[in-house]
């Protein structure tokens, strides 16, 4: 009953400022600095490089690709069996190599390049032409074409490296390096250039994603539970599974992609402003109200707050934030961050358990849900106090932007599931794609790499 009673208090103070938070962000869109909202879009901004922009941004590339190695690479590490950790760092290290080679040789071109009925780019800028050192001012008119090139490449390469945690233990590395770059150029790019791209279909609709909800994490998520539904459960899953092998090394990989992810959503202004002021504010807001709001579900139905879970609910909170870090006040990131640690929180505890899938590491219940709840809440909360080019969600009196993020979901969704299945079955078919009963049993660090994470003492 005493928990009963909790639950029944914490969903009350939940609603009570849930309510409120219109009201709030009301109050905080007049505080506001003119800076911030007298943000011009990139398109408006001067063609002569700046130096502040083009340092924050180098800076911020620098953060976003921590995020990957060894940010992911130990969050994911530690979550998996000692047997497997090798096999997860190679993956992550590996993806930096080969998706940085893919986006130089036509990986930018087709996300950024000349729009082709805005369906994808063209080759032109194939190999890096054409990407020099002036700015480009469709995409960043105050930094180097290069430098807006390089941070756009740290986004392309995290993104397929979240899947990682849906088929992680059971995957062949052969058929990784084959699914991943396949992935990356006939799903990533196109999405990209539909979302980000001059011309795309998907910005022509007017959605908004500052800094990948939709591109990143509902685009990688979705491919994640098609991953772990093509693959199968992994051997002895559910009963016969240990906990993660080394939880402080989760912790750590957690800690660097906090830490990242201000480059992740603050870069994503492309410039040392207000504009990033903003979003760097947010992304720690809601970073911390969603794992304070995690760690509270499991005391409310574990009766006591766990690391794994207070770790879990702020990766879900940067999920969340991305898509809206440029269009949000404070309250607006206060409700996103709620949402994204109690929705998450009971999709990866209930959901997953009754539909019985086997998403190894949460990619799908933390990215694709939390990247879907922040895309939609970016329609409720955006204000063009924040953000001038952006737009009014809901609570700001435009109900038709939660429409638009709504199809820009439903768009995403469906492309990256049907496409991901179809490549799935494609590599499964010439190579396959699941790792032998032995080499799982053994642990893919020796089947497919003969090293080990550990060495074990008499």
């Amino acid at each position: 009953m005493k928990r009963l009673g909790f639950m029944r208090g914490f969903i009350g103070m939940g609603m009570a400022l849930a309510g409120a938070l219109p009201a709030l962000a009301e109050e905080a869109a007049t505080t506001v600095t003119a800076a911030v909202a007298a943000t011009p879009a990139p398109a408006a901004a001067a063609s002569a490089v700046n130096s502040g922009d083009t340092a924050w941004v180098l800076v911020s590339t620098a953060l976003v690709m921590l995020m990957t190695i060894p940010g992911l690479a130990f969050f994911y590490g530690g979550l998996v069996r000692k047997k497997n950790v090798l096999s997860v760092l190679m993956q992550c290290f590996f993806l930096m190599c080969a998706v940085s080679l893919q986006w130089v040789i036509c990986g930018y071109s087709l996300s950024f390049g000349p729009d082709v009925k805005g369906l994808i780019g063209n080759l032109d800028w194939a190999m890096l032409k054409n990407v020099g050192l002036e700015p480009n001012a469709d995409y960043a008119g105050t930094i180097p074409h290069q430098v807006f090139m390089i941070f756009q490449m740290m986004f392309a390469v995290i993104t397929p490296g979240l899947i990682i945690g849906a088929f992680a233990e059971r995957m062949k590395f052969s058929a990784f390096v084959v699914f991943m770059l396949l992935w990356s150029t006939i799903v990533y790019d196109p999405v990209c250039h539909w979302v980000w791209g001059m011309g795309g279909f998907v910005r022509k609709m007017g959605a908004l994603d500052f800094a990948g909800g939709t591109v990143v994490h509902i685009n990688a998520g979705v491919a994640a539970l098609v991953a772990a539904l093509v693959l199968g459960r992994r051997l002895g899953h559910p009963h016969k599974l240990s906990p993660p092998h080394n939880l402080p090394f989760a912790v750590m990989g957690a800690a660097l992609l906090w830490f990242g992810w201000y480059g992740f959503n603050a870069g994503s202004a492309l410039g040392a402003n207000g504009l990033a002021g903003n979003a760097f504010v947010v992304t720690h807001v809601a970073t911390a109200v969603a794992g304070l709001a995690w760690a509270t579900m499991d005391v409310i139905f574990n009766r006591r707050m766990t690391v794994l879970g207070l770790i879990s609910g702020a990766v879900a909170g940067l999920v969340a934030i991305t898509p809206a870090a440029g269009f949000v006040t404070v309250g607006g990131a206060m409700g996103i961050g709620l949402g994204a640690g109690v929705i998450c929180y009971l999709f990866v505890s209930f959901v997953k358990e009754k539909l019985g899938y086997d998403d190894a590491l949460d990619a799908f219940g933390v990215h694709c849900v939390g990247g879907i709840w922040g895309a939609l809440a970016t329609g409720l909360w955006a204000t063009t106090a924040v953000n001038s080019a952006g737009a009014n969600g809901l609570f700001y009196g435009n109900p038709a932007q939660f429409i638009i993020q709504l199809k820009a979901v439903a768009i995403t969704v469906a492309y990256s599931g049907v496409v991901s299945f179809v490549l799935l079955k494609l590599v499964d078919v010439v190579i396959g794609l699941r790792a032998t009963e032995q080499s799982e049993r053994i642990g893919l660090d020796l089947t497919d790499h003969r090293e080990t994470g550990y060495t074990m003492l008499d």
